[in-house]
């Protein structure tokens, strides 16, 4: 076996498990509150804020390596990537003092709302092993995977990344004072 396919076998056990852990370790999260901490209201514009420059990096990283410039689509795609976790613990740090909010709106709007987020959230768990999946094709010099799973990974990412951005303005005018 040659060592591209040994750091592949490596890469593909890390992705399933990250894959897995991360959704379970969210959701058990989310059960959990910090007990004598005050509720981290400050929290939910910071992390759309970072959704939306994830959105406009993303587009920003495609416009490049169109544009032949492999090296700033790398850096790019990276922060988005580590925007992405920062995105997350401060979700969790959220979740975990504060009880979830409800949508106080009514009629259509209500079903949309519920609609946006109900994607968003199972897209932003299908979203994790197609990232780190192609992300690892780039990586590898694996051009030609890393071009499939971009065309698949990359409108996902953006949809989730757009929709974290709607639900949090949706939701906003609900959340405690």
């Amino acid at each position: 076996m040659n060592e591209i396919a040994i750091k592949e076998r490596k890469f593909n056990r890390l992705i399933t498990i990250v894959s897995i852990i991360v959704p379970v370790v969210v959701a058990l999260l989310f059960t959990v509150k910090i007990p004598g901490v005050d509720r981290l209201g400050f929290l939910p514009p910071i992390y759309a804020t970072i959704n939306g420059i994830t959105a406009v990096l993303l587009i920003a990283a495609v416009m490049a390596i169109k544009n032949g410039n492999s090296s700033l689509h790398q850096r790019l795609m990276t922060t988005c990537i580590g925007l992405s976790l920062v995105f997350l613990v401060l979700y969790i740090g959220y979740h975990m003092t504060s009880e979830s909010t409800s949508y106080g709106g009514e009629g259509v709007l209500k079903y949309i709302y519920l609609f946006i987020l109900i994607t968003h959230i199972v897209l932003s768990i299908a979203v994790i092993p197609l990232v780190l999946k192609t992300y690892a094709k780039g990586y590898l010099g694996q051009f030609e995977m890393h071009r499939k799973f971009a065309k698949i990974t990359f409108p996902i990412w953006l949809y989730v990344a757009i929709t974290g951005v709607v639900v949090y303005v949706m939701i906003s005018p609900y959340y405690p004072s």
